[in-house]
């Protein structure tokens, strides 16, 4: 048995060496390593959000039984050229690197690592939350810049506190259920939207809503922690804003789709808005001239609410411990695509 470590500056071969090691110390190895996330992403042939050369990676696998991967691209191309090939681990919570199609119908086994960065994505997000009540980030250029205003303390130039706000969650998982803890000891009342939730689980603190609407009409700050789908496109729009109580505040730190920041810049220079936060964005980098670089009281971070190195040390650990179960004749738990094992019994 050999394994591919096709690491990146993040998910480093390092990384994935000794949690791999870790599982199985005897396992013969080869290695490639990719730049990202310098340059960032950007969809290579069919597969999304990759980076890496699809003919240095198909002469890696060559004689590999195994690829564990963070970013580099498993494209049709790649994975017919590949017949070692029995299985990809991808060390991310969705392998969108990968042509699951194409690996399916080569009999290739794809994984995946489910809430590695769930702690991280939701300290951010709750970074994020307090950077838009208090408007940190504008006050630290302002000081720093020579410009110190103590006209912020006037009453009507101050901001909320958190443990005064009712806090509206979209999506209830692995980063949602994190946020809603922590904002409980703030003292903040909790609203969650997620119709696959299981409610009896959670805190008796935290109230179910059973639709959108419910929930921007009872909440100060809403924060999207959902997975982007074809269906729930702009779900945070002009509409929906609208029927949020005056000084609201809103954060995404999940995907871009989800935000019409249109609508959210019109709600901020109309003053229905207060602020806003965002790691992630409608063009990833944003081009030069955007309104959202322009409008005042928002914060934005390029997409790192995930960064941290122990979320990329734990991605390592699922995905190892998933190439050990397949490698001991196991199940393996995070099959991304299960339909490969009907087709090839």
């Amino acid at each position: 048995m050999k394994v591919l470590l096709a690491g990146d500056q993040f998910v480093t071969e390092e990384v994935l060496r000794k949690a791999l090691f870790a599982e199985l110390p005897d396992v013969e190895v080869a290695a490639i390593s990719s730049t990202w996330p310098v340059p960032p992403f950007k969809d290579i042939a069919e597969v999304k959000e990759a980076l890496g050369d699809e003919d240095e990676l198909i002469d890696a696998l060559k004689g590999c039984d195994v690829a564990f991967s963070h970013t580099f691209p498993f494209t049709e191309k790649v994975i017919a050229s590949s017949p070692d090939l029995k299985m990809i681990t991808i060390c991310r919570g969705g392998p969108v690197n990968v042509n699951l199609d194409a690996a399916t119908k080569h009999g290739v086994k794809v994984s995946f690592t489910p809430g590695r960065n769930a702690i991280a994505t939701s300290e951010h997000s709750v970074g994020m939350i307090y950077a838009a009540l208090r408007q940190i980030p504008q006050r630290h250029q302002e000081v720093v810049g020579g410009d110190w205003r103590s006209d912020y303390y006037i009453f009507d130039n101050v901001g909320p506190e958190l443990a005064a706000a009712t806090v509206g969650l979209i999506g209830y998982g692995a980063v949602g259920k994190l946020v809603a803890k922590t904002l409980l000891a703030t003292g903040a009342e909790i609203v969650v939207f997620d119709p696959w939730a299981d409610q009896s689980a959670a805190p008796k603190e935290i109230t179910f809503v059973d639709s959108l609407e419910d929930l921007f009409k009872r909440s100060n700050i809403v924060s999207v922690h959902a997975r982007a789908t074809a269906d729930n496109e702009h779900m945070i729009n002009a509409e929906m804003i609208s029927l949020m109580p005056e000084g609201g505040v809103i954060v995404n730190c999940a995907r871009g789709s989800l935000v019409d920041y249109d609508a959210v810049c019109d709600a901020i220079d109309s003053g229905h808005l207060y602020a806003a936060a965002f790691d992630a964005l409608p063009e990833e980098p944003l081009p030069s001239g955007h309104r959202l670089l322009s409008t005042p009281r928002i914060t934005l971070t390029p997409h790192l609410g995930g960064a941290s190195k122990d979320s990329a040390r734990l991605a390592a650990r699922i995905g190892a411990a998933d190439i050990a179960r397949f490698v001991e004749g196991e199940d393996i738990e995070h099959l991304a695509n299960p339909k490969v094992l009907e087709d090839n019994n």
